[in-house]
């Protein structure tokens, strides 16, 4: 339970985590949906291949771009990319590396079902039957009138009945699997080899602090975008809460009791709505918020947060009669 404990976290705790979890849920899906799936070869030598290669290729193409659909960095990057330039200049590299990381993730779940189909050995079956030279295996079933091409094309069909009491299929089936696995364990070496082989001849190629750059940028770009998504979310219920208020006022009768009450309550008061008017950032008018917006998307803000990061701030000091200090947080 620990474990799972942790492995959740890691999966919450940034985009880039969540993206990984949700590449590895697509591509233990597209295994779980290649053993459920009902594979039937046609058995006829016209559509056989037509049918095994629709299988093979459409669903990772679905899969590829589902992965890019749930992929956060696809959007991060087409927003960086189709973004007007404003007071921030574009980063070529940062939209480079936000593709390849995307890519890099939708294509998981698409290799795995090839990887998957050739494993199995079925599809590779049906495509490749009738291109088996028949010489090669004994027990050929030829007394049934049919043309060798059919009963090659029947192959895949274990329950017709022209292969009832026969090892030909079975000879066949297994010559054309083993085949179908070892393209399948070559696919994934060579996948391997390239994955190692790029991890120890990148840093040769790379500089590493233009790859610590760039890596920084596009996840300030992924936290600055949702940090924003936050703050308007947060302006938006306060925004609702005061015009709600507002509007209700507006509609009490003239003819108010009014009653005095502590002067804590009052100093409550003013406090939750000074706290209010802070989130509120002074933007209470429609015009203004879409102004904010439209300028946001514009002209987004330089990458300097001197002035900010520098204003002064307010320090508390008490002092007694003699001018000693008591306390200060300074």
């Amino acid at each position: 339970m620990e474990r799972l404990k942790l492995v959740l976290q890691y999966f919450q705790s940034n985009s880039e985590s969540i993206s990984n979890g949700i590449c590895i849920i697509l591509a233990l899906v597209s295994v779980k949906l290649y053993t459920s799936f009902d594979f039937n070869c046609p058995c006829l030598p016209q559509y056989n291949k037509l049918y095994s290669l629709g299988v093979m290729i459409v669903p990772p193409i679905i899969l590829f771009f589902l992965g890019v659909l749930v992929n956060r960095h696809t959007g991060v990057m087409m927003d960086e990319w189709m973004r007007p330039t404003g007071n921030r200049s574009k980063n070529p590299a940062v939209v480079k590396y936000l593709f390849s990381a995307m890519l890099q993730r939708a294509l998981l779940a698409p290799m795995v079902w090839i990887l998957v189909t050739l494993l199995d050995g079925k599809i590779f079956i049906c495509a490749f039957s009738g291109s088996v030279d028949p010489a090669l295996f004994s027990g050929l079933p030829n007394s049934t009138g049919l043309e060798v091409i059919k009963i090659m094309a029947k192959v895949p069909c274990k329950e017709d009945v022209i292969f009832r009491n026969s090892s030909f299929r079975k000879a066949v089936s297994r010559y054309i699997r083993c085949y179908s696995q070892a393209v399948g364990w070559s696919i994934l070496l060579l996948l391997i080899v390239l994955g190692a082989m790029g991890r120890l001849i990148k840093p040769y190629f790379d500089d590493h602090a233009t790859g610590l750059q760039t890596r920084y940028w596009s996840n300030y770009l992924d936290v600055e975008q949702k940090l924003f998504d936050e703050t308007c979310v947060l302006h938006a219920r306060d925004f609702a809460r005061k015009c709600v208020v507002q509007f209700f006022e507006d509609m009490r009768e003239d003819a108010i009791l009014r009653l005095p009450h502590p002067p804590f309550i009052s100093n409550f008061q003013d406090e939750w709505e000074d706290e209010e008017e802070e989130r509120l950032h002074g933007v209470t008018k429609q015009e203004q918020v879409d102004q904010l917006l439209n300028k946001w998307y514009y002209s987004k803000p330089e990458l300097d947060v001197t002035r900010i990061a520098h204003r002064p701030r307010t320090c508390v000091t008490w002092k007694d009669r003699d001018g000693r200090t008591l306390y200060s947080d300074v």
